[in-house]
Formats: C-alpha cells, sequence, structure tokens
C-alpha cells in the first residue's frame, strides 16, 4: 500500500470518528435540552416543537411522523417531509400491527405508510401511547445509531406527555371530586336536620346518598291550621343530574303545600313544575301525607312509589292509593286522594327502593315481606333506635353485596 493510500485512509476514517463524535454530542445536546425543558414544564406543544426540529435538523432524518392517542384517536402532531394530503389519511387500523420497533416492509402498498422505513411504539404498561414514523435516511447514515437514539428521544416525549396528560387528568378529577363534596354538602342541608319530637307526632329520618350526591329526598313541615305535611321522593338517574332536580323539587314542594289544602290540586301543580323543568325527560316517584291534628285524618297520594307501611291496632296496611309517577305527563290522567282516621296510635315508615333493591349473597332481596315482619316486630321502639337497628339489619343482611342505590328512610309515628 502506497503512503498516499495509507494517509487517505487515516483521514476517511478521522472523518468518520469526527462525524460520529459530532452525532454523539448532538445527541446529548439534544438529550439535555429536552430533559430540562420537561424539567422547566413546557407544554406539550412546546416538545412537539422541540422533537420536529431535533429530528428533522439535527439528527437530519428527512421524514417524520409522530401519532399520539387523544380522546381515544390516533392524532398526528408532528409530521414532516409529507405531503399534507398524504397526512390526511387514516392509518389506525394499520397501528395494531406494530408491536415493537421494527422495518416497515409488509405495509408498502399502503401510499402513507411506504414514505416510511421505521416505526417506533411507545408502550405505557404494553398500552400503545405514541407511534413514530421515519424515513428518508441517506446511505452514509448510521443508520442503527440514529433509531437508536431517537426511539430514546420518542419514548421521552412520548412518556413526558402523558405524565401531563395523566397529571392533568388527576387534577381535574381532584377538582371534581371537591365540587361533588361541596355539592353533597349543600344537597344534605335541603334535607332536614332535624324532625319533630313532640306529644302528637315523632318523625326520624335517614339519608345515604350511595354516590355522595343522590336523588333521594324527604322533607316535613308544619302547616297552618293545625296540620302537617311528610314526603319522600325518588329521583330518576344518580349523581349530580338527580341531585340537581332534587333541589329544584325541595322549592317546588315547599312553595305548592304551603299554597294549596287540597292534595289532588297540590299534586297535580307539583307535576306540571317537574314537567316543565325536564319536559318528561325525567321523573319521580313521591309519596306526601297530610296530617289534621284536630280530626286525626291522614290524607295521603303515592305517586308511583313504593307503598309506604302503617300499623296501627296490631294491623298493617300499604298506603297504595294516588297517581302514576311525576314529571313524565303534563297532565295527570287520575289522582286518588287517601283517606284514613287514626284512631289510635299509628306508625309509618316511607322508604326508597334503595332499601328492598338491596340483595344478599345468594342473590334474595330484602323485600316487602322481610321489611313489614320487621316492623311488627320492633315498631314500638323510639324511632331513632327503630332506624338504626333497621339499617343495621340491612346491612347484615347484605353482607358483602353493595348497596345499588340510595338509601332512605323516613318513619313516623303518631299519637291519638
Amino acid at each position: 500500500m502506497s503512503e498516499l493510500s495509507k494517509i487517505k485512509r487515516e483521514l476517511s476514517q478521522l472523518e468518520k470518528t469526527e462525524r460520529e463524535l459530532n452525532l454523539k454530542q448532538l445527541q446529548i445536546n439534544g438529550l439535555l435540552g429536552i430533559t430540562q425543558a420537561i424539567n422547566n414544564n413546557v407544554s406539550a406543544e412546546g416538545l412537539y416543537e422541540m422533537y420536529a426540529s431535533f429530528v428533522g435538523w439535527e439528527m437530519a432524518v428527512e421524514k417524520v411522523a409522530l401519532l399520539v392517542k387523544e380522546d381515544s384517536v390516533w392524532v398526528c402532531k408532528v409530521h414532516r417531509g409529507i405531503d399534507e394530503e398524504l397526512m390526511k389519511m387514516d392509518i389506525s387500523d394499520r397501528l395494531p400491527n406494530y408491536q415493537r420497533l421494527k422495518n416497515i416492509e409488509e405495509d408498502k402498498d399502503h401510499p402513507l405508510i411506504k414514505e416510511f422505513d421505521v416505526v417506533i411504539p411507545v408502550l405505557h404498561k404494553n398500552t400503545p401511547i405514541a407511534y413514530s414514523f421515519f424515513g428518508g435516511f441517506s446511505k452514509d447514515d448510521d443508520m442503527y445509531s440514529k433509531v437508536k437514539f431517537i426511539t430514546t428521544i420518542t419514548n421521552i416525549i412520548a412518556v413526558a406527555i402523558e405524565n401531563k396528560r395523566l397529571f392533568k387528568r388527576q387534577i381535574e378529577q381532584e377538582r371534581l371530586n371537591r365540587e361533588m363534596e361541596l355539592a353533597g354538602d349543600m344537597q344534605k342541608m335541603l334535607i332536614p336536620n332535624e324532625l319533630p319530637k313532640n306529644e302528637k307526632y315523632e318523625f326520624a329520618g335517614i339519608y345515604k346518598p350511595h354516590l355522595g350526591l343522590g336523588g333521594d329526598y324527604y322533607d316535613f313541615l308544619e302547616l297552618e291550621g293545625d296540620k302537617c305535611a311528610f314526603c319522600i321522593a325518588d329521583i330518576s338517574g344518580k349523581g349530580l343530574a338527580a341531585a340537581l332536580m332534587m333541589s329544584n323539587f325541595q322549592a317546588n314542594f315547599h312553595v305548592l303545600i304551603n299554597r294549596h289544602s287540597n292534595l289532588e290540586i297540590f299534586v297535580r301543580e307539583l307535576n306540571q313544575a317537574l314537567f316543565r323543568l325536564t319536559k318528561g325527560d325525567r321523573f319521580l316517584t313521591f309519596f306526601v301525607g297530610h296530617f289534621c291534628k284536630k280530626s286525626k285524618v291522614l290524607h295521603y297520594i303515592n305517586a308511583g312509589h313504593t307503598a309506604p307501611v302503617l300499623m296501627m291496632n296490631g294491623e298493617t296496611q300499604l298506603l297504595t292509593k294516588g297517581c302514576t309517577l311525576l314529571g313524565s305527563f303534563e297532565d295527570l290522567p287520575f289522582v286518588e286522594t287517601g283517606h284514613l282516621e287514626l284512631t289510635d296510635d299509628a306508625f309509618i315508615i316511607s322508604y326508597t327502593d334503595g332499601l328492598t333493591d338491596v340483595q344478599n349473597e345468594q342473590n334474595e332481596y330484602f323485600d316487602e315481606n322481610l321489611l313489614e315482619n320487621f316492623v311488627k316486630k320492633n315498631y314500638e321502639q323510639p324511632l331513632s333506635d327503630f332506624n338504626k337497628k333497621l339499617y343495621d339489619h340491612i346491612d347484615q343482611f347484605r353482607g358483602t353485596k353493595p348497596f345499588p342505590d340510595d338509601f332512605t328512610l323516613l318513619t313516623g309515628k303518631i299519637f291519638k
């Protein structure tokens, strides 16, 4: 080998070494820059711009496309060197084929995918969160080293952006939880905190919303003319929507029950107020009792609600007379008012279906017969003790099964 050939070979080796050193330096600088940007909480858009600049200019990759999943849809956040019309093509059906870094060969029939040479999937707990496509490497490129480093940068960027998304969702969830907790506290203010206990009657209740916010409601009001009214309601649905409707119902109940002594007129107007609010999309079941202390007569209307049980003179009866549920029709087709003369001490238990929908581990329901038997054995106890004992009894009955719905109970004793 001539001296000149030897010198040329050494120079070529030096140039190759210099290129490799420059590439390593670029890689280190790029990695440091992106890491510092992540530590400085640069926005996702800012990180995408850094990624596009680094891969396109510093790494000299001609064709790039980075796809990220947003709201279950794959969206291209970075692209370079590809015609805009091609980038509009949907390749989401092809993405499951890429479970690991691979050279693209079998999809060369696809107009967009054939533009690339390599695809890099980024997985988070075995779930893909990003795909990066590359193409247009030059013949002089150390393709292995470039792809290896681009894989590292892609993973760092994709995971950082995914962490941003998860953190944002966590913050939003915490804010929502705080708002729901506040709404739950406000809703509980609509439920009577204290119920009467005197020589004429006594009432007690339990209200346990299933999701912190609920659609159940009970109330008690002293009225003019030595009268009182009590009610229980179950609004369709759960959560915030049911809670909002419940608060509107509470306002209407208070206004209308003080305006009308006739229960049928009251219930018809209450139904119309609910229908104007919901246009028939939501409804509620409702029971209202109206008691006159002088006449000792209990008037009631059951609007599609689970029938309360009345115990008097050792006998039980279900309070079923009334009408269909409220809010579904602008005008109720019929309304029947129940009348009962209370000749002796009377015990009344009203509840929502969250009580009788409870199941035990054998999938048996705590049905009306079990409830009636419990009433007969325990109705003489003070109401607060009765309610607690009933709740504990049902809690024991269900075992490991969860409560399926809001649990609401209103009991009353009317003395002769």
